[in-house]
């Protein structure tokens, strides 16, 4: 495993050849989702084109290919967090759905009126509504831990906040607005002292670092697919075996129970219990690809490369536009994953991402489903770049270059 190289892996993304008017393809909106490699989009179409069939039960031969090309998806994703079996991985729509089942699995089940559950400012929506949802119904105290000037979140104010009434910890692991790398093994620690469960959001950590769950010693993470060069509709809910089997399944249906009887219901061992109905075969097809093309970089690699691309960001930012831009989250490109947000000053982010792809640069603007970390911010909106494996220096020169013209025009159309 050697440096990663941005200008050979672009060579597997097709869809960087295309050019958005007479301007190249410059995509910096990663968070949302990543762009997908050919050997991806191949995998995808030879499974549908030489062993499609539905998955379970049937005993021809598409039916046992397809079933076991979804068991070794399974496998090589436990492979790629580190889970201590297959058992483990349950496969979901997306992070949202696997964030729900926790909460409407687990939370509904542990959380007692007085109880409390501990989160964030910062988390997404995704991983806030939810719990904000249990905590209306079991009568519980939602308790949202604040965030330091800096971006960082405020480990005094969550120790304190911690008691024995916590029954559960939700929080991020990386912020899909700051970029903050949150220290999973300090609140794992405080958590698991008083008895809390941690429920970890991965959708941005996952993608960019090394991610092993054994290591962190969490509880449960939540991860999407098309955040990490897989499909969309395909997602991930990781959880401690000891928890799965206690816990109650979000949806019901086929596949899901081992008998039915008119008064009882003997439910199937996890994970297949948590998998109603047909699931996304092909999602997961995909999602095994992208896992083993992201393994073949190795994740420390793809955090070193974003972590250079933040370097060089933050550099040309503070030299050329250091006037007209404010930054929000840490400035040590070390504590974030591969995001950047921002303003400039006198134009809303609406009107800066909508200049920027006149430029053909793909940028994501407004809360990002993050409404309560805006406000704690004090805007009403930010604009937002993130990096992946594809992204160069000539890029991020390149997006510097054009937001000093947009700052250049902007300031001689209103005389600054």
């Amino acid at each position: 495993m050697g440096k990663l190289d941005p200008y050979r892996i672009r060579e597997d993304f097709p869809i960087l050849k295309r050019r958005i008017g007479d301007k190249p393809l410059v995509y910096l909106d990663n968070a949302a989702s990543t762009l997908k490699p050919i050997q991806v989009i191949e995998a995808i179409a030879s499974f549908y084109k030489e062993h499609y069939s539905n998955v379970f039960r049937g005993v021809y031969t598409l039916s046992r290919e397809a079933t076991e090309l979804y068991e070794e998806a399974r496998e090589v994703i436990a492979k790629f967090v580190n889970a201590r079996s297959s058992s483990e991985i349950v496969f979901t729509y997306n992070a949202t759905e696997a964030l729900n089942m926790v909460a409407y699995g687990l939370g509904m089940e542990v959380v007692e009126e007085g109880d409390e559950i501990v989160t964030t400012v910062m988390e997404h929506n995704s991983n806030l509504l939810p719990w904000m949802h249990v905590a209306k119904v079991k009568k519980a105290r939602l308790v949202i831990v604040d965030i330091n000037d800096g971006g960082e979140l405020n480990y005094e104010q969550l120790s304190k906040v911690i008691s024995e009434r916590t029954k559960v910890v939700t929080i991020t692991h990386a912020s899909n607005v700051l970029g903050t790398v949150n220290d999973l093994k300090t609140i794992v620690k405080i958590a698991h002292e008083v008895g809390a469960v941690v429920v970890v959001d991965g959708a941005q950590s996952v993608p960019h670092m090394k991610v092993d769950v054994r290591d962190l010693g969490i509880d449960f993470l939540a991860f999407s697919g098309h955040k990490m060069l897989g499909p969309t509709g395909i997602g991930v809910l990781w959880g401690r075996l000891e928890f799965l089997q206690e816990m109650k399944p979000f949806k019901l249906g086929g596949g899901t129970v081992k008998e039915v009887t008119t008064c009882s219901i003997t439910y199937e061992d996890p994970p297949r219990r948590f998998e109603a109905g047909t699931p996304n075969v092909a999602g997961a097809v995909g999602l095994m690809e992208a896992a083993r093309y992201l393994m073949r970089l190795g994740m420390e690699e793809v955090h070193r490369h974003e972590v250079e691309l933040l370097r060089y960001t933050l550099k040309l930012f503070e030299e050329d536009l250091h006037d007209y831009i404010m930054i929000y989250g840490p400035r040590d490109p070390e504590k974030r994953c591969g995001i950047i947000t921002f303003n400039l000053r006198g134009l809303d982010s609406y009107t800066v991402g909508k200049m920027l792809d006149e430029y053909g640069i793909a940028v994501r603007v407004g809360t990002h489903c993050a409404h309560l970390l805006h406000q704690r911010l004090g805007v009403e909106g930010t604009v937002r770049v993130s990096y992946y494996i594809y992204n160069t220096k000539e890029e991020v020169e390149y997006l510097a270059e054009s937001l000093h013209d947009i700052v250049g025009n902007h300031c001689s159309a209103r005389y600054c």
